[in-house]
């Protein structure tokens, strides 16, 4: 089992582990700082670096169905041996764009009141499906979505058990994609008066960091669901 460093700190860049197993493409380390694909959010991308400065491009993050987190590498790359000694360190600027976005979907959530069908994030781009029959108009939920980010709210984490979570399913809003249980407790990402949520992602410290947002599109999807697709807004800056 990996100690998932990210899980209580999404700022680590790097940290020190040993290799635990090397299968083909994939190492396992028992401890990173890189987050592993899930809840919509891409895996990270980095390098393990290995002693004499023999650096190993790492090209995903997973999490295999054996609960395992996997890091893996480029092809050709000159792998580690079990037991070695390793720096993970992962590529900051593409994880805080990935980390702002994910904030930004959990203001889009704050401000469309309606249940998630779907999501994604991706390096730049982040989007929602919602049970939503209604139309949205695109400009007046780009403002309100800047007003919610510039009130600079802070974010805390926080855990209850996997009971005191279905005891509480309003805390639950996506109806696709499930909060990660199994292991006793639930991690609670709160930005203060504005969202509160089960979430496994990584997040900033506040909403000020995310930055300027525009709803690029807003897409029907079926009869009742409408896809909101998130960028962030570059004249703005």
């Amino acid at each position: 089992m990996t100690e998932e460093l990210f899980r209580a700190d999404g700022y680590l860049r790097e940290c020190e582990a040993c290799v635990t197993a090397v299968q083909g493409d994939h190492i396992c380390l028992d401890r990173t700082v890189f987050f592993p694909e899930g809840g919509g959010q891409l895996g990270d991308t980095g390098v393990i670096l290995r002693t004499g400065g023999v650096s190993v491009r790492i090209i995903d993050t997973l999490s295999t169905e054996e609960n395992s987190l996997v890091h893996v590498v480029e092809d050709g790359a000159d792998l580690p041996q079990v037991g070695e000694n390793v720096t993970a360190r992962i590529d900051w600027e593409r994880r805080y764009r990935l980390m702002r976005m994910h904030s930004a979907l959990h203001m889009l959530c704050s401000v469309v009141p309606a249940p998630v069908t779907g999501g994604s994030i991706r390096d730049g781009q982040g989007r929602l499906d919602f049970d939503l029959p209604e139309p949205v108009d695109k400009v007046e939920l780009t403002g309100l979505l800047n007003q919610v980010i510039a009130r600079d709210r802070p974010m805390s984490m926080q855990w209850i058990t996997d009971q005191q979570l279905a005891e509480q399913p309003e805390l639950v809003r996506t109806m696709s994609v499930k909060p990660p249980t199994g292991t006793g407790t639930v991690r609670l990402v709160h930005f203060e008066g504005v969202d509160l949520q089960p979430c496994g992602g990584t997040h900033v410290s506040s909403t000020g960091e995310i930055g300027s947002i525009r709803v690029r599109k807003i897409e029907k999807k079926g009869r009742q669901n409408r896809r909101v697709i998130l960028v962030f807004d570059d004249s703005a800056s």
